[in-house]
């Protein structure tokens, strides 16, 4: 797998300070370029969405051949609700803000709850003294071994991909962001997002059974909702769960390091690159939030170094899956197999372990 050990290890010689200066150039945000981004997203999403309940509704099941590129949309139309999370996406917070509790309604998000604790996961990334909401939990061995059985077993299944991509998603997305109790002492704005959200939502859910029945709605919206949800947590868990990235403990942690190492380039084909918003390009996103995604693009034209820094591509991204605990002796992510293969070889060796 082919990653950068550090940002001074890159050709051009950068350090991840310097280099976020020079990024502050693309973090300019365009009406006109938000505007089409808009229309090429919500128009085919609708129309996909339209025709599929349509299909279903008279028994034509060829639409549901409809529903993975209405989740591909809708997870697109997700991407355009995160930059709105950063105030990337249009000019000026307020109608950042309010763009992005407007799309929340249908991807199913709070927008003031998700961006806080979206805030929060960009503010320690890559920090293991700091692992909070906001991103995928991980324990270190020493963690995991030091767990009782059961809530060994239960770190097991949060980490099994059934899990990960398929429950999981589907449980944050239809009940967790129903509910903020993760951010209880957060103020009234994450409560009042969420149940203007669930409001809203609800009436939405009311109004297409009444179009178009129940048995159309049950059989289209709700896998949609859950494949772009499976869709989205994918992309989240390769940008971070990679065998190179980055941890460590305060006082060695610093956060533009920790930003830019912490976070591979997904190198994606074209096409998919443009379904997911540049959303690959993660290594950028997390050194200059501020960037809109349809600028990123631009910034690998112009700073070609950066395309080999934390490079991933889809045929390595599936051996992530198997990665589970941080090894902090060997600075890297491994599997559960790797864990317990160290621990008998350390059992056998010992002498050659402490040497």
């Amino acid at each position: 797998m082919s990653t950068t050990s550090s940002p001074d290890a890159d050709a051009s010689g950068f350090s991840a300070v310097s280099l976020a200066r020079r990024l502050s150039r693309y973090r300019t945000p365009s009406y006109g370029r938000a505007a089409f981004e808009i229309a090429i997203t919500v128009g085919p999403l609708v129309v996909f969405w339209i025709l599929a309940w349509e299909a279903v509704r008279h028994h034509n099941w060829w639409g549901l051949a409809l529903i993975p590129p209405s989740a591909a949309f809708l997870m697109r139309l997700f991407m355009i609700q995160h930059d709105c999370g950063h105030g990337a996406f249009l000019p000026g917070q307020r109608l950042n803000d309010w763009l992005g509790r407007a799309l929340g309604v249908l991807t199913l998000t709070p927008y003031d709850y998700w961006r806080r604790a979206h805030a929060i996961h960009h503010a320690t990334s890559g920090a293991l003294d700091r692992r909070t909401i906001g991103g995928i939990d991980t324990l270190t061995v020493d963690e995991y071994r030091a767990l009782p059985p059961l809530r060994r077993l239960g770190y097991r299944l949060y980490r099994h991909p059934a899990v990960m991509f398929g429950l999981g998603p589907a449980f944050v997305f239809l009940v967790q962001h129903r509910w903020p109790v993760s951010m209880t002492r957060d103020g009234w704005r994450p409560w009042v997002s969420t149940m203007v959200t669930n409001l809203c939502a609800a009436a939405l859910v009311v109004s297409l059974v009444m179009v178009f029945g129940v048995m159309p709605f049950l059989l289209v919206y709700l896998p949609v909702v859950t494949l772009a949800a499976s869709m989205g947590v994918w992309l989240f868990f390769v940008q971070h769960q990679f065998e190179g990235t980055y941890w460590a403990r305060d006082g060695v942690w610093e956060f533009h390091e920790g930003a830019f190492r912490s976070s591979s380039h997904y190198d994606l084909p074209a096409p998919l690159r443009w379904m997911t918003a540049n959303i690959g390009i993660h290594h950028v996103h997390h050194l200059s939030s501020k960037i809109p995604y349809y600028r990123l693009g631009q910034v690998m034209r112009d700073e070609p170094s950066l395309k080999q820094a934390g490079r991933l591509t889809i045929s390595q991204s599936l051996g992530c899956v198997s990665l589970a605990v941080w090894d902090e002796a060997a600075g890297r992510l491994i599997s559960f197999r790797q864990m317990w293969s160290d621990v008998r070889r350390a059992r056998a060796n010992p002498s050659a372990v402490a040497s």
